[in-house]
């Protein structure tokens, strides 16, 4: 295998370790943490694991250029849903999704093709949006894990790797 593919398979093994270890922070949530904000200005608990388990999936749409009603309707699938055992098979078959997309991608079209989010001026290249997908990942596991530790879960930093 030669180094490009190497680095995009290391790439979606951090992602992995993201999407597993946020699945481990989301079968903590207790029912009464679901509707925990922060402060007014920011995602309930509810809103924030949703837009969690959708980020590879809306990312995904955002790659293939899917328009915003798109990408919303994507983002917004799960609004409403509680069930941990429903959330937590989304989040893997998005991933699953987005990690047959980038597999699927050839040498050259990982690193050469560009496409533009319906939001943006310029188009990035797949390597490019791989990047953010997994910075986008763990921005948000790293949200997760402080709501929950806000709510007195007890966690630890090693949870974030096992």
């Amino acid at each position: 295998m030669n180094g490009t593919l190497q680095i995009r398979d290391h790439l979606l093994n951090e992602l992995e370790t993201g999407v597993r270890t946020g699945a481990s922070l989301i079968r903590l949530i207790r029912s009464e943490d679901w509707s925990y904000r922060p402060q007014e200005n920011m995602r309930s608990l509810a809103e924030l694991v949703h837009h969690f388990i959708q980020i590879t999936a809306s990312d995904l749409a955002i790659m293939q250029e899917k328009g915003e009603a798109e990408v919303g309707l994507v983002e917004n699938s799960l609004s409403g849903t509680q069930d941990i055992e429903k959330l937590e098979a989304t989040l893997w078959s998005n991933f699953e999704s987005y990690k047959a997309y980038i597999t699927g991608l050839s040498e050259d079209d990982f690193l050469n093709r560009s496409t533009k989010a319906f939001y943006m001026e310029h188009g990035h290249l797949q390597v490019q949006w791989q990047i953010e997908t997994v910075t986008h990942v763990f921005h948000h596991r790293s949200q997760l894990y402080n709501y929950l530790k806000q709510q007195g879960h007890e966690l630890n930093f090693f949870m974030l790797y096992a």
